[in-house]
């Protein structure tokens, strides 16, 4: 019986099979790699470069203005999918070269890859007809100058293919006009999954629209129609004499057409000649419009529409937005335009120092005509009586005489009024909380006198000189800065990028513990901007990597000099009493000449990648500039020195390119100002550090004072003036220069949360305001 079970058990379980019948089965095999089907590869490049019909009709737009059209007209027939046709009067294709126009990369733009670093036409690398030619049924009808007729060919997959079976597939002469007839056909008839994918037929005429309509603003000299098959008039309509703010008003209607202002920017240090307009504080909508050309070719950019969106905050209310028409031309060996199938996208040196000149050109024309923002309001006037002395002659007899003409008439309610705790403060200018702050930063010996702007100003601007250097931008495609740049885009914090994106600057709250105070939409925060712009710095590196500004040094400090003074530092603050104090006296004093010459050994790496230069001899020449208007306390440049020995690993890129951003940025992030020595000694203690010896002056010109003890009281009163005139300089920088950088480009990563504390909420003090 117990045999019996047993063998039921295992009959349950399954059998194992033996080892030599394990053995006799083989392993599978991986799979053979083959060559894909031309078919297939043609088929699916013209899924990458023809995803709707929008982007068949912009490749044949921009393939008639390459071929000097001044009249384009589009038909449309079902959004596209049914029919697309295209009709210029550009100088046509010849028909010797009919039978290869639909082959993959056959054009007349472009003969070698260097013809990318110069190219100047929309059109460039033959692939629009050769897509089309895959997923539609194509034909095109065309007639040059020197054709006594015209030549219409049918295309299938890339080639010539007969216009009815049995038929030849050559050209065929036919009556026609200058110029060029596209004609596409059943769109997708052969890639069912992505012609189910399109909702609706208007909703892709609409799409057309918009491509037609860009093109339309951008082209001057040249006329555009757009309209439905079947329908009588015409959905676009501009003709070629038209100038831009016209074909504005064509397209977009006259209520941005008459609130437009044109600006113009120009820079040839980085190249670029810009012009467009943009509508004035009078025109919001509720979504941005960028018509957006690089080189005369439509693309679209986040970081150019979030810049233009954050230039309006100041000028329109909240859920207010503009429309920018930009035409931006660079110098062609500057931009990377092969990066995108569809052409949408392109790449350019200095993107974002071009940027912020363009919205900075855009924010002087608002401020300019600023003033002619209209309102309607309603006055009342002198003549119109009180409700008391309506009710009065409501209660005289009625003896003929007009009671009306006295009467308020009643006007149409047009916005709800907003609650007072869904208010914001959206005026930088008005009064902020430092107005409530004791004035620690004013002349003790005369508390009355007034910090002015004037005064402030002054000690930003003192000893700033910029001037332009020759060295040209370099354009960084290093392996390890892209992985650098990948690593804080996955660390990016939304919401509290978000919040530093629309902040608005309240004032600094302690520069020993370095609090400043930000408001962002009903909420007030404080934060560390230590840690801040720690993190503001580190991203700079990454985005201008080796094309950082520089900091001359005049005369050129040693490196050993400076390396030196930061060793004795250490020294001190590491002294100890046991047997290792010898031990660490050795270290520091062998560490300034080893550090000293690490930095001389890659002077050339350092020059090249951080704009930081360094003579053969060891002297420090030049420092990196990070951001233009900030000056960093060069008393930190001996401990950064110090720091790069054993803080940054030299043995692999990545590693190294990162340790040094950091120590540089730790180097650029403001410092904790100690006390004043007279606020120390009249509180008995210093709630702060000790004041520890400062320069005689920030500029890197002057040498320091050296003074005895008997000077002492001189000594505390010059160490005074230069807390409070970096103070009054550190005001200055995270106002004007540190916090709107934070608002252009930080992006805010997850390690800034402990360095922001919510102070205060609008709707939660009204709540309680409710209790009391």
């Amino acid at each position: 019986m117990e045999d019996q079970m047993d063998t039921e058990n295992i009959e349950q379980r399954g059998t194992k099979r033996a080892a030599e019948e394990t053995g006799t089965q083989e392993a599978p095999k991986p799979k053979k790699i083959k060559a894909l089907d031309p078919d297939v590869v043609n088929k699916i490049a013209a899924g990458e470069i023809i995803v709707a019909p929008m982007h068949a009709l912009k490749e044949l737009i921009e393939n008639a203005v390459d071929a000097g059209s001044t009249s384009i007209e589009v038909l449309v027939k079902d959004g596209g999918l049914k029919l697309l046709q295209i009709t210029d009067n550009g100088h046509g294709i010849d028909r010797d070269d009919l039978p290869i126009l639909c082959e993959r990369f056959t054009t007349s733009k472009l003969k070698e890859f260097e013809d990318l670093s110069s190219i100047g036409t929309y059109g460039f690398r033959g692939e629009a007809l050769a897509s089309i030619s895959h997923i539609a049924h194509l034909t095109v009808t065309t007639k040059t100058a020197g054709s006594s007729c015209a030549w219409r060919a049918h295309y299938g997959d890339g080639k010539l293919i007969p216009a009815k079976p049995g038929q030849n597939a050559a050209p065929k002469a036919t009556a026609g006009r200058g110029g060029t007839q596209i004609t596409v056909e059943d769109l997708f008839y052969n890639v069912p999954t992505r012609r189910r994918a399109f909702r609706s037929a208007s909703e892709e005429y609409a799409k057309i629209l918009d491509v037609v309509g860009r093109y339309a603003v951008h082209c001057s000299g040249v006329a555009f129609s757009c309209r439905k098959h079947g329908d009588s008039g015409v959905s676009i309509s501009t003709p070629a004499s038209a100038n831009t703010v016209d074909r504005i008003r064509q397209i977009h209607g006259s209520a941005v057409a008459n609130e437009v202002v044109e600006f113009n920017s120009e820079d040839k240090k980085f190249g670029f000649r810009s012009s467009g307009f943009a509508t004035n504080a009078n025109y919001h909508v509720k979504k941005t419009v960028i018509l957006l050309f690089i080189n005369h070719r439509a693309v679209e950019s986040t970081a150019f529409k979030r810049a233009v969106e954050q230039t309006y905050s100041a000028f329109l209310p909240k859920g207010g937005h503009p429309f920018v028409y930009l035409d931006l031309e660079i110098e062609p060996n500057r931009v990377d335009v092969n990066v995108h199938p569809t052409k949408r996208e392109v790449n350019f040196l200095n993107e974002d120092e071009i940027i912020d000149l363009v919205c900075t050109e855009i924010r002087s024309k608002l401020a300019e005509v600023d003033s002619s923002r209209t309102f309607l309001t309603q006055s009342l006037l002198p003549t119109v009586p009180t409700i008391q002395s309506l009710q009065d002659d409501r209660n005289e007899p009625k003896d003929g005489t007009d009671l009306t003409r006295g009467a308020i008439p009643k006007t149409p309610a047009t916005t709800k009024k907003p609650y007072e705790n869904n208010l914001i403060r959206t005026d930088s200018k008005v009064r902020k909380i430092t107005a409530m702050l004791a004035p620690s930063s004013r002349d003790p010996s005369n508390p009355s006198a007034p910090e002015t702007d004037n005064q402030t100003s002054s000690l930003l601007e003192e000893g700033l000189q910029y001037t332009t250097t020759d060295r040209q931008p370099l354009r960084i495609a290093l392996s390890s800065i892209k992985a650098l740049r990948a690593n804080v885009r996955a660390e990016m914090h939304n919401t509290l990028t978000e919040m530093f994106a629309t902040h608005t600057y309240v004032g600094l709250v302690d520069e020993q513990r370095r609090l400043a105070a930000i408001q962002s939409g009903v909420k007030l925060y404080l934060i560390d901007y230590g840690l801040t712009s720690n993190e503001l710095f580190y991203q700079i590196g990454l985005t201008d990597f080796g094309n950082f500004g520089t900091i001359k040094l005049t005369p050129a400090p040693k490196l050993t000099d400076l390396l030196k003074i930061a060793a004795d530092e250490e020294r001190q603050e590491h002294s100890t009493q046991d047997s290792t104090q010898k031990e660490a006296d050795i270290i520091f004093a062998n560490a300034p000449d080893m550090i000293a010459r690490t930095l001389v050994e890659r002077r050339e790496m350092l020059n090249e990648y951080f704009s930081m230069q360094i003579s053969s001899e060891g002297h420090l020449l030049s420092i990196p500039l990070l951001l233009k208007g900030y000056v960093p306390a060069l008393s930190k440049l001996p401990r950064f020195l110090l720091r790069l020995g054993p803080y940054v690993d030299w043995t692999s890129e990545e590693g190294c390119f990162r340790s040094f951003l950091r120590e540089l940025a730790a180097f650029y992030t403001p410092e904790q100002l100690p006390v004043l020595a007279g606020d120390a000694d009249a509180s008995g203690s210093a709630s702060g550090p000790a004041p520890a010896p400062a320069p005689a002056s920030a500029d890197p010109t002057t040498e320091p004072v050296v003074t005895d003890d008997s000077s002492s009281s001189s000594s505390e009163l010059d160490t005074n003036a230069f807390i409070r005139a970096r103070r009054a300089q550190i005001i200055r920088m995270l106002e004007y220069v540190l916090f709107p950088a934070v608002r252009a480009r930080l992006v805010a990563t997850s390690r800034l949360l402990r360095g922001v504390v919510e102070v205060a909420d609008l709707k939660g003090l009204y709540r309680v305001f409710e209790r009391c």
